[in-house]
């Protein structure tokens, strides 16, 4: 046992220091050993470990996923991502399939949050540690259950918010009686609501002539389509705003709301900032241009790296912390090759 354990710590000495202490880590890692890795019961078993997503059809995920099974397979084992399709079900489902194969670990990120307790109870049960990526397996009043390695929400909020505001004043936006700000939101996603909260927080800071019965909020999901439908119904709604400034929860929502500008004829003056990149790289190229002029880069490739690397250290019996954030910087079609490299291919 000792001789085992011994064997996972010098694995997860060769890796790369922790994923998450800079928006450009990557998730790149050496191999170590050839004896196979020790389970999270301690027996001599292949290391395996389970990515289980939410929504692992989504870019965000899939990059994600490929930095974690990296990590993974430099140490010898074998990575199985699921996609849970949004679907409680078919989450738990993956869950008690990771068990009944007898997974030495998991990094998910969870559909519900109010499945937590009893996702993270059933692991307990069977002894398999769990790592929370994204949003945090965490009870009802937001104490966190396990380990959660994520971005820094309010942070990211923050700079966002900043950005939007710096671009109201330097075009001369923010008197004008036709500007509005939407920003849309996921209120029951506990790591998307402090987005919201920090960008308008910053924005009114930052520009408090700007007018606050100019400022709305739509809910949506987290996809493309509900954030397009989201931000259309408020487009229709204001026909007296011409001009919009838009950010949101996530980088598919502030892309939807791209898409309903350009329906109705406002993209031209939109100002849109979106969430991450991994989408907004796509709308820099656009011959055409598009309305989407910044974003928030964090990389996926950190999380994904880093939720394994905690989890590596949990299963030799290290202590670990529980909150592992990722810090972000603005891009923008100016300086998104230089600042993303490989991750604006």
């Amino acid at each position: 046992m000792k001789r085992s354990l011994s064997l996972i710590l010098a694995l997860t000495l060769a890796f790369t220091g922790l994923a998450g202490c800079s928006t450009e880590s990557s998730a790149t890692s050496t191999a170590a050993g050839t004896s196979a890795p020790v389970s999270a019961a301690g027996s001599s078993s292949k290391l395996t470990v389970y990515g289980i997503y939410k929504a692992g059809d989504q870019t965000w995920f899939i990059d994600e996923g490929a930095a974690a099974k990296k990590v993974v397979e430099a140490a010898g084992g074998e990575f199985i991502y699921v996609d849970a399709k949004m679907s409680p079900e078919e989450y738990l489902k993956a869950i008690d399939n990771a068990i009944a194969n007898k997974a030495s670990g998991i990094v998910t990120c969870i559909p519900d949050q109010t499945m937590s307790q009893s996702v993270v109870d059933k692991l307990d049960s069977a002894k398999i540690p769990v790592i929370a990526a994204d949003d945090a397996l965490q009870d009802g009043s937001g104490k966190k259950l396990a380990p959660w390695v994520g971005i820094d929400a309010y942070k990211i909020g923050q700079t966002n918010g900043k950005w939007l505001a710096d671009y109201a004043k330097k075009n001369d936006l923010l008197s004008k009686a036709d500007v509005g700000l939407l920003v849309l939101t996921m209120d029951t996603v506990s790591s998307c609501v402090p987005r919201a909260k920090g960008e308008i927080d910053t924005f009114t800071q930052d520009a408090p002539d700007f007018s606050t019965d100019k400022i709305f909020k739509a809910d949506y999901d987290g996809t493309t389509d509900k954030g397009n439908t989201a931000a259309a119904t408020v487009f229709t709604a204001h026909p007296e705003i011409k001009t919009w400034l838009v950010t949101g929860a996530n980088e598919e929502g502030t892309v939807g709301a791209c898409r309903a500008l350009e329906s109705a004829g406002l993209d031209k003056n939109a100002c849109v900032v979106g969430l991450g990149a991994y989408l907004a790289k796509d709308e820099f190229k656009k011959a055409g241009g598009s309305p989407m002029k910044a974003a928030t880069y964090f990389s996926s490739d950190s999380i994904g790296a880093g939720s394994i690397q905690v989890l590596l250290d949990k299963i030799a019996g290290k202590e670990v912390k529980p909150e592992t954030a990722v810090d972000a910087v603005i891009v923008t079609s100016e300086n998104y090759k230089q600042v993303m490299g490989a991750a604006a291919n």
